[in-house]
């Protein structure tokens, strides 16, 4: 849907709905409608691309946008003069979470069972040699290597960053170090990691 499409759209519900629905908070019709086209209309690419990111499809992207563009002209009056921008794809984003909650099964997979997804995928790529599958074997082992050879600091806050998916502050509480310690092993690891792994 184009921006046409949707100003049309939008000129036709707001045409019918009824005169006594209600309006943004201490604004006449005609003031929601500008203050609608002036903070959200500028703002459709932007939410266009991002529901597309979040969706997957352009197809639902246009669903998703077109009810943001409902809820965001039922909260205008809720818009303090901030940025509409960001606003407008705080609404987007919203919107797209709640879309995908009612359309898109999720499939999710208990903690214990990663071993057994893992090895699932590994035995569904399609291998087209023996060769193939030994060199993915060879990776994974001079990776794990790579990560052994690493410092005991810089091992231990690459494995809760990245294994165990602890946050900057949740790895410093538990290292007894500052953030800024904590950004810098990261760094430092993983630059170590990707400069052996391009060696071999």
């Amino acid at each position: 849907m184009n921006a046409l499409a949707l100003r049309s759209t939008y000129d036709r519900d707001t045409a019918s709905a009824p005169r006594d629905a209600p309006v943004a908070r201490g604004s006449r019709p005609a003031d929601t409608h500008e203050r609608f086209k002036n903070v959200v209309l500028p703002h459709l690419s932007d939410a266009r691309a991002l529901a597309r990111w979040l969706t997957g499809s352009p197809a639902d992207s246009e669903d998703v946008v077109q009810d943001a563009c409902v809820h965001a002209y039922r909260a205008i009056g809720n818009f303090t003069d901030g940025n509409a921008r960001a606003w407008v794809l705080t609404i987007v984003r919203h919107t797209a979470y709640s879309w995908l909650q009612k359309n898109r099964v999720v499939s999710l997979v208990p903690a214990d069972d990663i071993e057994a997804v893992e090895s699932k995928q590994m035995s569904e790529r399609n291998f087209d040699t023996p060769e193939t599958a030994l060199m993915a074997q060879d990776d994974a082992t001079r990776l794990q290597a790579s990560i052994d050879a690493l410092p005991a600091l810089f091992r231990t806050t690459l494995l809760l960053c990245d294994l165990q998916c602890l946050n900057y502050l949740q790895i410093a509480e538990a290292t007894g170090v500052s953030i800024g310690t904590v950004m810098s092993r990261l760094a430092r690891a993983r630059a170590r990691v990707i400069a052996d792994m391009r060696a071999g």
